[in-house]
């Protein structure tokens, strides 16, 4: 069990690896690598009898596991409700960390709640649950220059590389101090300050 799940956005497999949707997961990864923790298949989560549609690293550090669905972006929500079904967490307790195109690149925005925009991981995390009501933290891959699909499932130019693992470590120490505190309006106050 643990008192908190963190949840990173993305899609699974090698060829999606540093496009811009699958932020989320290199967030995890950050933190996860921070511990020395490595992700492991749901079969190896103790006490975890639900499908194995996600892997996860354990946080010891925060009592907390950080999952990765490994569902396509558009049924992530399938693991988050299995997980909060296992943990009996409350929603408050599970942050989500995703890209956002709305956002330019190198800016975050951490929020207590609020709606999926357009963003199909979010919307199905949102309809899983039934509720909007949980943290997040949103990072800004840049606006799409014309088909958002596409530009999403893009990689980061070599420009733009340095400033996205900037974004992501930064994203990661926002994360880690709300695991520290469980406090998401402290952490907005602390953090946002750096971007605006």
């Amino acid at each position: 069990m643990a008192r908190t799940l963190v949840i990173g956005l993305g899609n699974p497999g090698p060829e999606y690896d540093w496009t811009r949707h699958n932020v989320g997961f290199h967030v995890l990864d950050r933190l996860a690598a921070e511990e020395k923790s490595i992700f492991q298949s749901a079969r190896r989560l103790d006490g975890y009898t639900g499908s194995n549609s996600f892997t996860f690293a354990r946080s010891s550090k925060h009592d907390a596991l950080l999952v990765k669905p490994s569902t396509y972006m558009n049924r992530s929500g399938e693991a988050v409700l299995a997980l909060q079904g296992w943990s009996a967490l409350a929603s408050t307790s599970i942050l989500v960390v995703y890209d956002d195109l709305d956002l330019p690149l190198t800016k975050l925005r951490i929020r207590p709640f609020g709606g999926p925009g357009t963003h199909n991981g979010m919307r199905s995390i949102v309809q899983s649950l039934g509720t909007d009501r949980f943290p997040r933290v949103r990072v800004g891959i840049g606006p799409a220059p014309t088909d958002a699909a596409r530009h999403v499932l893009e990689r980061f130019s070599k420009e733009q590389q340095p400033e996205i693992e900037i974004s992501v470590a930064e994203a990661a120490e926002a994360i880690s101090a709300w695991l520290t505190s469980l406090d998401i309006e402290s952490v907005m106050t602390r953090f946002h300050s750096r971007w605006t």
